[in-house]
């Protein structure tokens, strides 16, 4: 676990970053500055459970590559969740907020999950544990704010000017965040990686 002293902001940003790129970091950056956070953990999940992790490389190796993209002394890398046993962020948020009750957490996460957020396992439960901040993705925006989730928790919503004490305010709450896109995914970058070559018979 990272070290963390009560009253800090720290922006929890969960993923399996297979592989990271440039996209992550964009949005660790402007987390950072526009929440006005202490620290932003990057936190690589042992796997996704709405997605297929039969081409997952390892944690061991997720974390050091991530290592090029989480720049900064205030920028942390943990994999905490396999000590902790559960792929689930409801599980690992609660935990958070048991362990650490004087820190003030926020979710950050892209509108692609936005628009999937409905799927997660307790996803009220986690928009009642902490706020979120919901980073713009390439082509996600509408889709997240039209999603279930969104449109459950519309009367949450809070606006951008407000994103500088989003991580005082009593969850739940949640904002959109616009930011300089980048077009990269991890999906794209996988399927564009050139293949071991195979050994002849």
């Amino acid at each position: 676990m990272p070290l963390c002293l009560p009253g800090q902001r720290i922006g929890v940003m969960g993923g399996s970053f297979n592989p990271p790129h440039d996209g992550h970091r964009i949005a660790a950056e402007a987390a950072m500055k526009r929440l006005n956070l202490d620290q932003v953990w990057w936190l690589i999940t042992p796997g996704n459970p709405l997605k297929s992790n039969g081409g997952l490389s390892s944690l061991d190796s997720r974390m050091k590559l991530v290592q090029v993209f989480a720049r900064g002394p205030r920028m942390k890398i943990t994999g905490f969740e396999r000590e902790l046993g559960t792929r689930y962020t409801a599980g690992t948020l609660s935990f958070l907020k048991r362990r650490y009750p004087a820190v003030r957490f926020v979710w950050v996460m892209g509108a692609d999950n936005l628009a999937s957020f409905h799927r997660w396992q307790h996803w009220r439960e986690i928009a009642a544990t902490m706020p979120i901040a919901v980073v713009d993705r390439p082509g996600w925006r509408h889709a997240g704010l039209a999603s279930p989730a969104a449109q459950a928790l519309k009367r949450y919503r809070l606006p951008e000017s407000e994103a500088a004490s989003l991580a005082e305010k009593k969850p739940p709450a949640w904002m959109l965040l616009t930011i300089r896109l980048s077009g990269l995914s991890s999906t794209a970058l996988r399927i564009a990686a050139p293949r071991p070559a195979r050994k002849a018979d």
